[in-house]
C-alpha cells in the first residue's frame, strides 16, 4: 500500500510585485525523499521552500501536510530573542533527556552552545538553528543553504549525518559535491515552472542541457512554421479568403504561443584578461612562522609559487587561511621567516567580507567610484580592461538589469554581491588573482563559468574555498592548514590531498576520489610539506602522534554518549510512547558502540608502534 506524501502542493500560484513566481504548481514530497532543489539565483528556490514550510502564503492553491507529520525549516535569520544562550535556543523544543543531541550537533557544526546570542555571529546563529532542526528530528526537513558559514570539516560532518538519517529532506545548496553525495531526486525551478527528475543532482546538468536542447529545437521548428504560414497568408489569402480562415487563426495561435515563451536567462558575460606577464617565480616563502597571542597560525612553512599555478588553501574556519595569504602577499609581516614577491605582479583581490563594496552606495556608484575603473570626465562610463563601457551595459553582462543599477548594494542577495565584486575585479587586467571564498552564493551556471575562466587564465591564482568540487576542478596545489601551526602542501586538488594524506598516514584509501597526483618538486617531501610522512622505520608520523593524543578524548566522548543513550532507552514506556525516537536512539547506540570499538583498536595499534 502506497504511503501518503509528507507534503503536497496543489495548483500553487504566487505573484510578487506583479511578476508571477509560480503558476499552477503541483508537487509532492514522499517519505524517504532526498531532494535537491536547484535553479538560477533569483528563480524562487527559497520562496518555494517557504511556501512548503507555511511561512509564505500562496495567492491560490493548497499546501497539505498529514496530521501528525512535522515539517522543520532551517531559518536563515532565526529569532533568538528571549534565549540566554545558543544552546538554550537549540534545545527549546526537545524533551528532557535529549539535550545531548544538540551537544553532538554543536561539536560537529562547531559552535559554542554556551555563547550569548547577542555576541554570536550570524553564522553561529544559523548553525544553532541547524542543530535545533536536526536534534528535533521532524519527518521532513527543509534545508536552505545549510552549508553556508560551515568549513569543510563541518560540511563533512553534516553530510555524514544526512546520509544516515531516515528523515526526508529537501535541500538547497550551491555545493555540488554536497548535493551529489546526498540527493536521489531533483526539483528544478526554471522560469516559474518546476520539473522533477527521479535522479540525484549528479544527473542534473545532463538533464538540464537535454531539456534546453529539446526546447531550442521546438522553438526553431515553430519559428520556421510561422515563417512558412506567414508567407502563405501574404501570397494566397485573397484567393482563398473564405476557405482558410481556420488556417489564419492557427497562424495567430502559433504567434501567440511564440510570444508567450520565456527566454532563458543567459550566462554572465564574465571575462578575465591577464596583464603583463609576471616573473616565473611569483612568491617564495621561507621558514614562515606567525601567531597571535598563544595561537600559532603557521610554523616553519616554506613554499615557492610559480607563474600559472592555482593554489587552494583549505582548513577549518578560524585556522588562519586569510592571514597566511596576507603574509604571502606582503600585506602582513610574519613573526619569523621571509617572503619574496616576484617581479611585475598586478594583483586583483576578491575578499570574503565583500569589504571592497560600499553597501550604502548603488551598484552604479560602486563601479564609477572605483579609481581603477573611473573614466575621466564621464559619469556614466567605466573602464573595462582598457576600454570605456557604459555602466548599465557592463552591469547587464553580469546579469543585472537597469533598475538594479541605481539600487543600493545592501538590497542585493549574496550571489548578486559576489557577481558585482567579480565585475569589479574582472574589469582590470591582472596576473595574480586572490579569491577568498568566491564560490559562496554563486549558482551552478556561474560556478561553471568561473571555473572555465580560471582554467584559461594566464596568471596565478590563490584560492580559499570550502567547495570541494570547485577545488578539485581548479587547484594544482592544495595547502592544508590543520591547526596549531601545521601547514602542508599537496599536489592537486581536494581529492588528491585526501588521498595523499591517507597514504602518508598508512590509512585506508577513500572509496571515491581521483587518482593521486605526484608530489611537487620531483615528488620529494620538502620542508613546506609539514613533515607528515613517517620515516619508514615504524615510527609515528607527526599526524599519527597527534591522533594518538586525541583518541582518548574521542573514546571518552563516545562513552558519555553511549551512557546517555542507554539511560534514554532504559525508559520502558519509550517504545510505545515514541517509537520513532526509540528507533533513532537504538540506531545511534549501535553506531557509537561500533565507533568506540574502532577508536580503541586504532589507539592500541598506534600505541604499540609508539612503544616499539
Amino acid at each position: 500500500m502506497a504511503q501518503a506524501p509528507l507534503l503536497q502542493l496543489s495548483d500553487i500560484s504566487l505573484t510578487f510585485g506583479g511578476d508571477p513566481v509560480f503558476s499552477d504548481l503541483s508537487l509532492a514530497v514522499q517519505p524517504g525523499d532526498r531532494v535537491a532543489l536547484v535553479g538560477r539565483n533569483g528563480s524562487g528556490k527559497s520562496t518555494l521552500m517557504k511556501v512548503m514550510a507555511g511561512l509564505v502564503e500562496a495567492d491560490s492553491g493548497s499546501v497539505t501536510v498529514p496530521t501528525g507529520t512535522r515539517v522543520g525549516y532551517m531559518e536563515q535569520e532565526p529569532d533568538l530573542s528571549g534565549y540566554a544562550t545558543l544552546g538554550e535556543f537549540a534545545m527549546s523544543e526537545l524533551a528532557p533527556g535529549q539535550e545531548y543531541l544538540v551537544e553532538q550537533a554543536s561539536e560537529g557544526l562547531k559552535f559554542d552552545p554556551s555563547k550569548s546570542p547577542e555576541t554570536a555571529s550570524g553564522g553561529e546563529r544559523r548553525r544553532a538553528a541547524l542543530a535545533k532542526l536536526m536534534a528535533e528530528g521532524p519527518e521532513l526537513m527543509l534545508l536552505d543553504e545549510p552549508t553556508n558559514h560551515l568549513d569543510i570539516e563541518a560540511i563533512g560532518w553534516l553530510e555524514n549525518e544526512l546520509k544516515t538519517t531516515r528523515t526526508a529532506y529537501v535541500l538547497i545548496s550551491h555545493d555540488r559535491r554536497f548535493l551529489t553525495e546526498l540527493t536521489r531526486a531533483t526539483l528544478w525551478i526554471d522560469r516559474g515552472a518546476v520539473r522533477r527528475q527521479e535522479k540525484g543532482f549528479a544527473a542534473f546538468e545532463e538533464w538540464r542541457d537535454k531539456t534546453w536542447e529539446d526546447e531550442d529545437q521546438q522553438r526553431h521548428k515553430l519559428d520556421r512554421k510561422i515563417k512558412e504560414e506567414a508567407r502563405w497568408a501574404v501570397e494566397g489569402i485573397s484567393a482563398r479568403r473564405k476557405r482558410n480562415q481556420g488556417r489564419l487563426r492557427a497562424l495567430q495561435d502559433m504567434k501567440s504561443e511564440r510570444a508567450s515563451q520565456q527566454s532563458r536567462q543567459g550566462k554572465a558575460a564574465m571575462a578575465l584578461e591577464s596583464g603583463p606577464k609576471s616573473g616565473k617565480r611569483v612568491i617564495e616563502a621561507k621558514d614562515l612562522s606567525h601567531g597571535f597571542g598563544d595561537k600559532t597560525i603557521v610554523r616553519d612553512f616554506s613554499i615557492r609559487v610559480q607563474r600559472g599555478e592555482r593554489v587552494a588553501f583549505v582548513g577549518p574556519n578560524g585556522v588562519g587561511k586569510t592571514t597566511l595569504i596576507r603574509i604571502l602577499m606582503g600585506e602582513l609581516e610574519p613573526d619569523a621567516g621571509t617572503v619574496t614577491l616576484g617581479t611585475d605582479l598586478v594583483p586583483a583581490i576578491f575578499d570574503q567580507s565583500r569589504a571592497r563594496l560600499d553597501e550604502n552606495q548603488s551598484l552604479w556608484e560602486n563601479l564609477v567610484g572605483d579609481k581603477d575603473m573611473r573614466v575621466s570626465g564621464k559619469a556614466d562610463q567605466v573602464l573595462v580592461r582598457g576600454q570605456p563601457k557604459h555602466v548599465v551595459g557592463y552591469l547587464k553582462e553580469f546579469l543585472f538589469d537597469e533598475r538594479q543599477a541605481r539600487a543600493p548594494v545592501r538590497s542585493l542577495s549574496g550571489g548578486e554581491k559576489a557577481r558585482l565584486l567579480l565585475a569589479k575585479i574582472m574589469a582590470r587586467e591582472s596576473n595574480l588573482l586572490v579569491l577568498d571564498e568566491p564560490t559562496n552564493d554563486l549558482d551552478v551556471e556561474t560556478l561553471d563559468l568561473l571555473q572555465d575562466l580560471l582554467g584559461e587564465y594566464d596568471g596565478t591564482v590563490l584560492l580559499v574555498s570550502h567547495d570541494r568540487d570547485f577545488i578539485d576542478r581548479v587547484a594544482s596545489t592544495t595547502i592544508a592548514m590543520e591547526g596549531n601551526g601545521r601547514v602542508t602542501a599537496y599536489a592537486g586538488g581536494w581529492t588528491d590531498y585526501q588521498t595523499q594524506k591517507r597514504e602518508a598516514e598508512g590509512g585506508p584509501m577513500p572509496a571515491k576520489g581521483g587518482k593521486a597526483k605526484p608530489k611537487a618538486q620531483g615528488g620529494k617531501e620538502s620542508k613546506d610539506s609539514g613533515k607528515t610522512a613517517s620515516d619508514g622505520d615504524g615510527s609515528l608520523s607527526f599526524t599519527e602522534k597527534h591522533r594518538l593524543e586525541e583518541l582518548p578524548k574521542v573514546m571518552e566522548r563516545l562513552e558519555k554518549e553511549i551512557a546517555k543513550l542507554e539511560e534514554l532507552l532504559a525508559d520502558p514506556e519509550l517504545f510505545t510512547r515514541e517509537p520513532m525516537k526509540f528507533q533513532k536512539a537504538t540506531d545511534a547506540l549501535t553506531e557509537r558502540h561500533t565507533a568506540l570499538q574502532d577508536a580503541e583498536e586504532e589507539w592500541l595499534s598506534l600505541a604499540e608502534r609508539a612503544e616499539a
